[in-house]
């Protein structure tokens, strides 16, 4: 009992009695309220704090995402330039399938859309490197293929010489085989007959075989080249006489006195020619653009 208490009258006291429990129960509900204020306290603030940090970091992220995407276009349509730049000169397979993943794979995931980015930018670089290569060896391949293309012509060039020849032989043979077997007469002319003679000869022989005044000066000018209308006319490759026969022997087969004789050799010379080209200015078109009949 306080001093006052001691002190103060009955009522007085019964007053301060009723005074000091309300007090009391003040402070008691004061106290409950401040640890439910406490409690309240205890749970928000880590909300609070955890909202408070919460987003920041969500910012963060849709930053990274937005700058990631970014990235992976500028490098998607680095790749398709790429791919049309070195087209034909470097394998696309991988660059395409590079370039198919970054389209058809998109994600807002930044760490996939850098993995998808670093495989388009690696393809790029290799293909560019590859056609770089393929340039620079070009010139190479240029001087192969032309090289090749050369000597596929020179072999063919060759054949056909070779086949020509075949082909003259054989109708050498052939004229040789009609002039034996020929019906018309065969003068005797002998071995210092002039040209202007072995012409008149030879024109009397053409008229025989329907050959005009055109196809005789075919001939004219076409043994006038070969050997000046010469019975000795000779060639270190063999040929011989007024038709330049190759061999010489191939005339045999009109006559014996083949060596000599123009009217043998100018026989066997148009056998040849009606064999082989039909007439004096077929053989003498051929002659003129190949150097021989």
């Amino acid at each position: 009992m306080t001093f006052l208490q001691r002190i103060a009258p009955d009522n007085i006291r019964q007053s301060l009695s009723s005074l000091t429990g309300t007090a009391s129960r003040h402070r008691r509900s004061l106290r409950l309220a401040a640890t439910a204020v406490l409690a309240v306290g205890a749970v928000v603030a880590p909300i609070a704090v955890q909202a408070a940090y919460a987003a920041p970091a969500h910012q963060s992220t849709s930053q990274s995402s937005d700058f990631a995407a970014q990235v992976a276009f500028k490098s998607l349509a680095d790749a398709k330039l790429t791919a049309d730049q070195v087209k034909g000169r470097a394998d696309l397979t991988q660059l395409n399938a590079a370039i198919e993943n970054l389209e058809n794979n998109y994600s807002s995931d930044p760490a996939v859309l850098a993995k998808l980015t670093d495989a388009a930018n690696s393809a790029a670089v290799m293909a560019e490197a590859v056609a770089a290569g393929h340039d620079a060896g070009a010139p190479i391949a240029q001087a192969a293929v032309a090289k090749a293309k050369a000597e596929k012509a020179a072999a063919e060039a060759a054949a056909r010489a070779k086949a020509a020849a075949a082909a003259k032989a054989a109708a050498e043979a052939a004229a040789a085989s009609s002039s034996s077997s020929s019906s018309y007469d065969t003068p005797s002319v002998s071995v210092s007959v002039s040209p202007g003679s072995a012409q008149a000869i030879a024109k009397s022989m053409a008229a025989a075989r329907g050959w005009g005044d055109d196809q005789f000066a075919c001939l004219v000018n076409l043994w006038n080249r070969e050997s000046g209308w010469s019975t000795t006319a000779g060639n270190p490759d063999g040929a011989y006489g007024i038709p330049q026969a190759l061999p010489g022997s191939k005339m045999a087969s009109a006559g014996s006195d083949w060596q000599t004789s123009a009217s043998t050799q100018i026989a066997w010379g148009l056998g040849y020619i009606a064999g082989s080209y039909g007439t004096p200015c077929n053989a003498w078109a051929h002659s003129q653009s190949t150097g021989w009949y």
